[in-house]
């Protein structure tokens, strides 16, 4: 049962995933890849704070942190997207956007997780 749940987490968390991106790709324009980050970001900073509910604080009931943590955010970010979409940057000779989206990433995705935690912690 416990993999059900999570594929269900999975499901959902893929819809999240393409209706945010569809409906920040209809707001701004250019080669940048805006959703993807802003995904990657909100991703980081939700399986922070879960993650301090569920593992320092107890607080997320252990059914609840495989189709949560695993199902829906394993499927709501997309770090392969993030890779392709910076090879492609790199193909195009748009090595600083590349360069942005990497380093943009993996800094603000930590501080995102960062952030989440901290929250997570504070919360009671």
């Amino acid at each position: 049962m416990d993999l059900v749940l999570v594929g269900v987490g999975g499901f959902f968390g893929a819809i999240a995933r393409r209706v945010l991106d569809l409906a920040i790709s209809e707001r701004v324009e250019g080669a940048f890849p805006f959703g993807t980050l802003i995904i990657n970001l909100t991703g980081s900073f939700l399986l922070g704070l879960l993650f301090a509910w569920a593992i320092e604080r107890d607080v997320l009931s252990a059914d609840l942190r495989g189709p949560l943590m695993i199902g829906f955010l394993g499927a709501y970010t997309t770090f392969s997207t993030f890779m392709l979409e910076s090879w492609r940057l790199i193909e195009d000779g748009a090595w600083q956007l590349a360069a942005v989206n990497l380093v943009g990433s993996v800094v603000l995705g930590l501080i995102a997780v960062l952030g989440g935690l901290a929250l997570g912690r504070l919360l009671p």
